[in-house]
This record gives structure tokens, sequence and C-alpha cells, in this order.
């Protein structure tokens, strides 16, 4: 049997520190050497997946080709690494306890006493093991959510000391930690991340690594107090700076021999790396040509006296690929939509605009503001890319504004409304009646078939595509033909015809408005730009010439 590698990406400090990046990259660069790798997510919250968790408060819910909803680090991970993962990647300490707790009733424990410790561990050992096998990986990287020294994560801790001690050669601890600079002291402290291996080393952990996350390079003189203090090589003190964008992350590593490293400390013969594909993509955010305005109408940009970017993590994501394909250096604004219902005269801002995303989201707040800004960008031809609810409120926009039904809305909204030009699907309305949230909607991968000629199959370049998808409510079939007649195109259809995917306007009347009910943004990659993503972009780039 295949002696499959283990790394473990933990976290000290404080959360935010960017082990989801280093993840991410750490298996872009062992790709890069030649190896097969996977990655996993496990999260320290009760609930059972992320489709309930609040965006403003836990950031983006990423949904995967199987349709669970997930952590926002698997789009990462996807990102990074190229890779479709399935549902065994993902876990919670809620579906760990529901699994138990499923597997005690059903008498699979033959009897014994069934208990935190060991089961709880022994079941993420479990499926870190299954998802392994899987997908056929080298080199398995699992990122345990959390800080280290919190109460929630320690059994995720306990399963790496237990892998650790039973396969000592396979298993790799990577520590993510902080090195702050505070301002009125202007020296960089290595105590917290001393303090955070020691928690660490309380769990029965000791780190091969540490990566030394700061604003600026750590210095040798750092790395001397981190190694002293915390038993660890120098060398294997990685400095992680604050650096312009994320895509330079895997070839900083690089160039502190990280790969060689890890591959080396798992006694693995390794073949030269081949990161340029990498070279270049930074090469092209480095040195763009021009730089272009896109501007994102949403409603979960607010926390606080702060602004939460992280809510629409991938599409923010996808407008970096594709202006990085075409060598232009995005300028994306956050734009609260709830303004253009207090202020409608600020639509005129969004002339300064090369093109605008409206993206997705539920519920009734800002509703109306960007159904106003849909208005003004359809009629001031400014390109527009609307993405789930974005489409569906396109629709509504249309429908009241151009088809002259003054009243049309959706259900979500509006239950009582005379023209539901976007209704719930039928089977999802007992689950809402039974306030039945959790897991109900269309979610995952789906085909679609797109009409030949229209902008979507050209950015494709095919007219068969699968995509995935997270809404419950749809465009109400009822009202197809009447939108039809009115200059609206249904471009994109499941294949039986009965659900609509996309929404069009022709070129001649527009020159970029188009919706997708789906989320093309979560299979955009920094190495492969989403195609309408990348056809939006360059439309952009005409208008601004």
């Amino acid at each position: 049997m295949k002696n499959r590698k283990y790394i473990f990406v933990v976290g000290g400090v404080m959360s935010g520190v960017g082990k989801g990046v280093t993840t991410s990259s750490i298996g872009a660069i062992l790709k890069a050497r030649g190896f097969a790798v996977t990655a996993l997510k496990i999260d320290p919250y009760i609930n059972v997946d992320a489709g309930t968790m609040n965006p403003t408060e836990h950031g983006e819910t990423f949904v995967l080709d199987s349709g669970l909803e997930t952590d926002q680090d698997m789009g990462n991970y996807e990102r990074f690494m190229n890779l479709t993962l399935p549902s065994e990647n993902y876990m919670t300490t809620g579906s760990i306890y529901e699994t138990v707790i499923h597997r005690e009733r059903n008498l699979e424990y033959n009897g014994k006493c069934v208990e935190v410790v060991p089961h709880i561990p022994l079941e993420v050992i479990d499926r870190i093991k299954k998802a392994s096998e899987k997908a056929k990986s080298d080199i398995t990287i699992i990122e345990i959510g959390g800080t280290v020294g919190e109460y929630q994560n320690i059994l995720f801790l306990e399963a790496a000391r237990m892998m650790k001690i039973k396969h000592p050669d396979d298993v790799v601890t990577v520590m993510v930690s902080y090195l702050p600079i505070p301002s009125k002291i202007g020296e960089m402290k290595t105590k917290p991340t001393q303090y955070a291996i020691k928690s660490l080393n309380s769990a029965g952990i000791q780190p091969d690594f540490i990566i030394a996350r700061s604003e600026t390079p750590v210095d040798q003189k750092r790395k001397e107090t981190i190694s002293l203090n915390c038993s660890i090589p120098i060398r294997n003190v990685i400095s992680a700076p604050d650096i312009e964008s994320i895509y330079e992350v895997p070839i900083n590593f690089e160039r502190d021999d990280l790969s060689r490293l890890i591959l080396k400390r798992l006694g693995l013969k390794y073949n030269k790396t081949d990161l340029k594909q990498w070279y270049n993509l930074v090469e092209n955010i480095k040195n763009p040509k021009d730089k272009i305005r896109i501007g994102i109408v949403g409603k979960y940009f607010g926390t606080g006296d702060f602004v939460l970017s992280d809510a629409y993590i991938s599409v923010i994501e996808a407008v970096k690929h594709a202006a990085y394909k075409n060598k232009l250096r995005p300028e994306i604004d956050w734009i609260s939509s709830e303004q253009y219902e207090k202020e409608p005269k600020k639509l005129e801002d969004l002339k300064q605009y090369d093109g605008v995303i409206i993206p997705g989201g539920f519920g009734a707040r800002g509703i109306e503001g960007k159904i106003k800004a849909i208005e003004f960008l359809r009629i001031n031809k400014i390109p527009v890319f609307g993405l789930c609810y974005g489409m569906q409120l396109a629709v509504v926009e249309y429908a009241r504004n151009v088809l002259g039904l003054k009243d049309a809305n959706t259900t979500e909204i509006d239950r009582d409304t005379k023209n539901p030009v976007i209704d719930i699907m039928p089977e999802q309305k007992k689950n809402l009646e039974d306030r039945n949230f959790g897991a109900t909607m269309r979610l995952g991968a789906y085909p679609a078939t797109l009409a030949k000629g229209s902008l979507a199959a050209k950015a494709y370049g095919s007219t068969k595509i699968s995509e995935r998808h997270r809404h419950r409510w749809e465009v109400n079939p009822a009202y197809v033909k009447q939108l039809e007649k009115a200059g609206l195109v249904f471009s994109g259809k499941s294949p039986n015809g009965k659900l609509m995917e996309m929404i069009e306007l022709p070129t001649s009347v527009h020159p970029f408005f188009l919706a997708t009910q789906f989320h093309p943004e979560l299979k955009s990659t920094p190495l492969y730009s989403h195609p309408l993503f990348n056809e939006f972009m360059k439309t952009a780039a005409k208008k601004k010439k």
C-alpha cells in the first residue's frame, strides 16, 4: 500500500494570519515538483456545514461540485492547486460529532463507551485517510481552523498528534504565526510566537516549520531568536511578509526553498520545480499595461466600522484573475446598494466604472438599490455582470421597466406579488414553511446548454457547460415567453429547457449585459481565468478606451 504523507497547518497568535493561503501555496509548490496533492479543511464550528454561517462574520460560503457548502479556504485550495475537491475534504466539529453519534446509535462501536477522546480524533483521522485515498494523493495537506490555544480545535490537534506518533516519518506540522511590530515600539516582537509554540507543545506537537507572518521580512536576528526558543532549525523559519498579491506567495516560499525542505523532511525524492506559469502570472500582476475600474454593488460589506470584502472573496479573485490575464491592474470598489435607495442621484457615480458586477446574496436589504443600479447600467450601456441573485434582480428590473409589469418581484421579497417573475422552486416550498433552511437549495454542479451565437457561447467556446449553484429561487417559466418577446435573451438553460441559467441582451443593444443563475466565480483560478469574467473584462477594457 502507498505510504502517504501528511502536512498539518496550524495557526498561532491570532486569526486571519493566512493559514489558507499558506496551505494553498504549499500545495502549489509541491505540485510544481510533480507530486499529487490534495487539501482538507477542518473547521472548529458546531455548524454541520458552512451554509448557515453569516457572511459578514465568517466570509463567503464556497460551494463544491458535490453541493457541500464549505469555508472560503476551500476556494483558495481549488484556485491555487487547480483542483476540484470532493465533500470528503471538508469537515466541521458539528459534522464529526454528528457522524460519531450516528454510528453509536447504529451500534457500530460494538457496545463500547463512546468518548470524546479517542473517538472524535479517530473519526478525524479516518476522514483524512479516506480523503487521501480517494484523491490518490502523494501528499495531503490539512488546515486546522482557529488559533492554537483555543478550546475549539484541541481535538483536531489531538488527531494530528496521534498521526505523528503513529507515522513519525510521514507527518509534518507547519505553524503559521504572526510577528507584530507595535507602532509605538517600532520593533518586531517574537514573544507572541514563542507563546504560540509553547501552546502547541502543550498539545503534544512540535512544529517542523514556522511561517513567520509580518508586515516586513523577518530578519536573521529574529529567526535566531525563534530557532533558539522554539527548538527549530533556523532554515525552517520561513519569512512571509505582507505582499501586494497573494499569488506571489508560492514564488516567495520557493525562494526560501520550502518545497525542498518539506520533501526532505518527508523522505521524498523530488524533481526540479516548474513554476513558469506562476512567474508569468506575477509578471502580469507587477507590470500591467493599464488599470481598470470595477465596481461591485453588494450588501454584505459592512461589519461594524469595517468593510469585509471576504463576503465576496471568490468574485473579487475572479475579477483579479481576468484582469491579470488581460495585463490590467484592477481597482475594485465596494459599493453598498442601500445608498441608491436613500440617494438615487448617486447612481450617476456608476459612470466612472469600466464595468460593474451585481453579486449574489439573500434577503430584502438593499435589493431595491440593486434594481435601480441594474436599470441605470442597462440604460447607460455600462458593462454589467450579474451573479445568481444578480440575475434574478436583472429579470425583475427588465420585467418592471421594459415589459411594463411595475409590481414584478421575486417571492423571496414579496410572497403576494401579482407578477412573481422569480419564484421558489416547488420542491423547496415545504422546507421554507418548516423553517428547514440548511442545505435545502439547488447546490453544486449542474449542466446547462447555451444558445448558439450567444455572447455566452462565444465566451465559453462551447454550448455545453457545467457550473455550480447555490439558490432556492428560479426564473418563473410562466414569464419566459413575455420576457423573450420584450428582447431579453435566455442564452443558457437546463438540458430539459425548464430552468433558466443565463440571460443577456444582444451586443447590438448593450456591450455586455449578462447574468448567470449559477456562480461562475467558484471555478475561476489565477492560472485559468473563468471565460465569462474574461469576456466581461475584455469588454470593460474596450469601454475604457
